[in-house]
């Protein structure tokens, strides 16, 4: 089988070792023909995921050109940038299956990658592959779990063999409004996570956040068209439990460092963030109540300090559960 994946950050790198360490041919690319470069003669992304070689059946390019004919490609880019690569890429992405692998909600559109990819790319056949995994746990080959959100079924089983592996399992369902909107929605949850650690408001703090923002992505993800059960699988439940429990975590990571009023390396993509955003729109266009994430897109702005949204969602009425 090839594949090729489109962009060589952590995740994507680590996508590329797993399933060429199962036997597939893999085309990895890079925007950046220095980074390509130095990862042909490295063998190795040492900028990204330093210490894990990269298989000889890896190729490296910064052409996309040179995957042309490559019928799955996996988008592995940050979600923010997602459709402006489609935009400028879709006459050679078109008639592809395209297979989002990132976790967020365009800033601009409000829209999951399956809607962006389906509007750019009509031709295309549309999926998202998310759920409760960190780049540096796959490229070491430990057990991960998946979950392969595709409307068409049968291509959707197609891809659930093809990109599995021995050590990464992958689940498949229609729901793909569900699966986006689980793994966009628990980054929110995941900076409020890291605000409650890093303000050393305690861990029991933290497991009510934790169960109320889950009631929260619940209620917007039903009310957008998601079915329950996707929300209580590996892209909803399963990432939450990931993301707001481990500084792996890059959401989590910068929720701590609002909550200890320390600095956060501003290169470091933080998808909740924009998300948040994006979320808190969405959330007053249909009237749905998400107070945790709305207090985060404060935060985010600057909007309100960590003792102000605490205080806040503390004095919220009291209400049945």
């Amino acid at each position: 089988m090839k594949v090729a994946i489109l962009g060589a950050g952590a995740f994507g790198t680590a996508l590329a070792v797993t399933m060429a360490r199962s036997g597939a041919e893999v085309g990895l690319w890079t925007r950046d023909p220095g980074h390509a470069a130095a990862m042909r003669k490295d063998g190795a992304n040492t900028r990204r995921l330093p210490g894990v070689d990269l298989p000889e059946s890896v190729s490296v390019s910064a052409e996309i050109g040179d995957f042309a004919a490559v019928p799955v490609q996996l988008l592995a880019m940050p979600m923010q940038q997602m459709a402006g690569f489609l935009s400028a890429n879709a006459g050679s992405l078109d008639s592809k299956v395209l297979v989002a692998c990132a976790k967020g909600i365009d800033l601009t559109t409000r829209r999951g990658p399956t809607a962006i990819i389906s509007e750019t790319c009509p031709h295309s056949t549309a999926a998202i592959l998310t759920g409760p995994s960190f780049a540096g746990d796959i490229a070491r080959g430990l057990p991960t779990a998946l979950t392969l959100a595709c409307a068409d079924d049968a291509q959707g089983e197609s891809l659930q063999d093809a990109l599995s592996t021995p050590v990464l399992r992958i689940y498949r369902t229609t729901d793909t409004v569900g699966a986006e909107l689980g793994g966009a929605l628990k980054n929110v949850i995941a900076i409020a996570a890291g605000v409650v650690i890093g303000a050393r408001l305690g861990d029991s703090a933290r497991a009510a956040l934790m169960t109320r923002g889950f009631a929260e992505m619940n209620r917007l993800a039903q009310a957008l068209g998601a079915r329950p059960e996707t929300l209580a699988g590996l892209s909803g439940l399963g990432d939450l439990v990931l993301t707001c429990t481990s500084l792996q975590s890059r959401n989590f990571r910068f929720g701590h460092a609002l909550g200890a009023d320390e600095a956060f390396d501003p290169s470091i993509t933080v998808e909740g963030s924009a998300t948040a955003k994006a979320v808190s729109v969405l959330a007053k266009n249909h009237q749905i109540d998400m107070p945790i994430a709305n207090m985060v897109a404060a935060l985010v702005d600057r909007k309100i300090t960590v003792e102000e949204a605490t205080a806040a969602l503390l004095a919220r009425p009291l209400k049945k559960e």
